[in-house]
């Protein structure tokens, strides 16, 4: 394992730190709104590892807004009881990005268990399609995420299903540069060298959505 890769997966442990502390401190309550519970685990963050940095706008959604991908700005919701909400944060750790997403239900919606659960398992599908095919572009996972939401059942809701991840500030993630991502149009190989000689580390996001329902789920973390 290479160092880039090695730093890359402690940023993560850490960050899955931080995404458990966040159910044992009972920050996700029905009546507080998303702003709130933003701020909530950014305070978090900030008393178990002096965080106060990130590599993108931190995300929290409920609702309805669990329809929308990252690039929308949707409208300050409140938590409501039998929700469903999903966590995007990217922390920063000794000059380490991470990338961590999860999806929680509020209640025992049977439905949105299922999505919980269903998004999960899809991302282990595509990391082993991933695993599987070396030569794999961008384009093809993209493609393949789609169907897997397909087979489970549901719609993929998200305009990427992933993109580059390393050292802050990585490789900027230009938009119009759509090899940064796990995008339609990227049908370059992930598995090639980045502008440090080094082999490209990739973050894979599942977001699948219902959009009759008004709910979607989110699942990422580091692809390796």
């Amino acid at each position: 394992m290479n160092s880039t890769l090695k730093n890359l997966i402690n940023a993560e442990k850490k960050a899955a730190m931080l995404f458990d502390a966040i159910d044992s401190n009972k920050l996700l309550v029905a009546g507080k709104n998303e702003e709130e519970i933003n701020k909530d685990i950014y305070n978090l963050a900030f008393e178990m590892f002096g965080i106060q940095k990130y590599w993108h706008k931190r995300i929290v959604r409920s609702g309805e807004n669990t329809l929308m991908p990252y690039n929308e700005n949707p409208k300050n919701l409140i938590l409501l009881e039998d929700d469903i909400l999903f966590i995007d944060f990217g922390p920063i750790f000794e000059d380490w990005e991470a990338d961590f997403g999860r999806t929680y239900v509020i209640g025992e919606d049977p439905y949105k268990l299922k999505l919980k659960k269903d998004i999960e398992l899809a991302w282990y599908d595509g990391k082993a399609y991933f695993e599987k095919n070396p030569d794999l572009t961008g384009a093809q996972l993209y493609d393949y995420c789609v169907k897997l939401a397909s087979d489970y059942g549901w719609e993929f809701g998200g305009e990427i299903a992933g993109h580059l991840i390393g050292q802050y500030p990585h490789e900027k993630l230009e938009k119009e540069n759509k090899s940064n991502y796990i995008h339609p149009d990227n049908c370059e190989k992930m598995l090639i060298h980045g502008s440090d000689g080094k082999i490209k580390n990739w973050i894979l996001e599942i977001h699948f959505v219902d959009r009759n329902k008004k709910i979607g789920g989110f699942f990422e973390q580091l692809l390796s």
